[in-house]
């Protein structure tokens, strides 16, 4: 079974470690992934997700009205502010992690640290804050795809048009942050846009990746 809680903390860590080093600039640079997000919106959420979770406000989530009251309670919050609350939040979260299957705290720790390292272009974070989440939700979210999908010694999929893509790749795309024409950049065009619609939980991303 997954250490979850470790998963939860390098990601934690992570956002931390990035968020001291940010400037002005960095704070209001566009998120590709979330492109009606900022940085710092990203921060605000990363610190308001849990503190949710926690408290019971999950009336609305994941959607975005959910998540902007988080944005928008902590707009007088300085950075440092943010880290104190997300650290803050640790233990707590990391208590109600021991016997769950699909974390989706987790999962959005994680999927929203590679939006800030894509945003920041940091490249790829380290693969011990996503390639648990990839493990995990793969067997499950891709077991049916109308294609099949080759990532090193995995195999997704219910058949259908063979198509290979790395870990991180996936990983993105599973969670809607790839674009169609990006998925195709590994698809090839032997898949159609309904098998490429298929692959990320809530569809392709929609914006470009210079949005």
């Amino acid at each position: 079974m997954n250490d979850w809680g470790k998963v939860y903390v390098d990601c934690v860590e992570e956002t931390a470690r990035l968020a001291a080093h940010l400037s002005d600039e960095d704070l209001v640079r566009p998120v590709p992934a979330t492109p009606d997000w900022n940085v710092r919106d990203v921060l605000c959420h990363a610190a308001g997700a849990p503190a949710d979770s926690l408290a019971g406000r999950m009336d609305g989530a994941p959607g975005p009205a959910w998540t902007g009251r988080q944005i928008t309670e902590r707009d007088d919050c300085s950075v440092a502010d943010l880290i104190i609350e997300l650290r803050g939040s640790v233990p707590a979260i990391v208590a109600t992690l021991a016997d769950v299957e699909r974390p989706a705290i987790v999962w959005d720790k994680a999927v929203h640290l590679a939006d800030l390292y894509e945003a920041l272009g940091q490249g790829i974070p380290p693969e011990s804050t996503w390639r648990a989440v990839l493990d995990n939700v793969g067997p499950w979210r891709l077991a049916e795809l109308p294609l099949t999908i080759r990532c090193g010694d995995a195999t997704f999929g219910a058949g259908g048009p063979e198509v290979a893509a790395s870990a991180y790749e996936l990983f993105r795309a599973a969670f809607s942050r790839r674009t169609a024409a990006e998925m195709r950049a590994w698809a090839g065009d032997t898949v159609t846009d309904e098998q490429l619609d298929a692959v990320g939980v809530f569809g392709p991303r929609r914006h470009p990746a210079s949005a």
